[in-house]
């Protein structure tokens, strides 16, 4: 099938499961407004499943409703990985053969963010969901810089480390401040080396992968990343820029 449509009893009802506040203190009038939202984003019928006060003047629902809308298969565009799986050991023989030394990968959460679960989860050798870190690969050098690095001060030491690869981490997104920060690290690193720049990857769960172009930088990796896919896509990356 191209066209499929929400499940929820039966296959293609349409049922889809909504949550969200209104600043509206809780009770009869709030469930009615929130029906009325869910009404005007084409949920119809809709009901109220859940809804509690979360403070003086607010309320949050769970609606429960159907869409008539079909989803089009064909028209998703998303970013396909292009590169395989490397166990670390394959990651460390590839990246041997290719530098004949170690790749220098430095990282932080830049701007004000001081969020680094990110950043930690990929680089820190404890990793994520099971997997061991960038720390643990023999032929990684890992520089983490940890939170509310400043843009300068990370080009400074990527210079100074001579990196093959930056990565950043973006969780705070208010005003935009992920995209306003990630595409002020890509331009300072094209004015401070041009052609010469290290692979500039970012990362974070508002990130949409289809954005590096946007943002001016290599790979943007969203919501679920493991240490294993980030080594590998920059054994990847060094090999094509390799044979360019």
């Amino acid at each position: 099938m191209t066209q499929v449509r929400p499940y929820g009893d039966t296959t293609g009802d349409g049922m889809v499961q909504l949550s969200f506040t209104l600043p509206v203190p809780a009770g009869p009038r709030a469930d009615g407004a929130a029906v009325q939202l869910a009404n005007k984003m084409g949920m119809d019928p809709a009901m109220v499943v859940h809804s509690h006060a979360i403070g003086a003047g607010f309320t949050f629902f769970v609606v429960y409703g159907s869409v008539r809308h079909l989803v089009d298969l064909d028209a998703v565009r998303v970013v396909e990985r292009e590169y395989p799986l490397l166990a670390p050991s394959e990651v460390n023989s590839a990246l041997k053969k290719l530098l004949r030394r170690k790749l220098v990968v430095v990282g932080g959460c830049i701007g004000t963010d001081a969020h680094t679960v990110g950043i930690d989860a990929i680089m820190n050798i404890k990793g994520f969901a099971g997997e061991k870190g960038l720390e643990y690969y023999r032929e990684l050098r890992v520089i983490n810089l940890g939170a509310q690095v400043g843009v300068p001060e990370l080009v400074r030491r990527a210079r100074a480390e001579k990196a093959d690869a930056v990565l950043v981490s973006q969780v705070v997104t208010q005003r935009d401040a992920h995209i306003l920060n990630t595409q002020e690290l890509s331009a300072a690193f094209r004015e401070a080396m041009g052609d010469r720049r290290p692979l500039l990857v970012a990362g974070g769960p508002r990130f949409d992968p289809l954005m590096a172009g946007e943002l001016g930088v290599d790979r943007v990796f969203g919501r679920g990343t493991t240490p294993g896919e980030v080594a590998s896509y920059l054994v990847h990356a060094i090999q094509e820029r390799r044979a360019a």
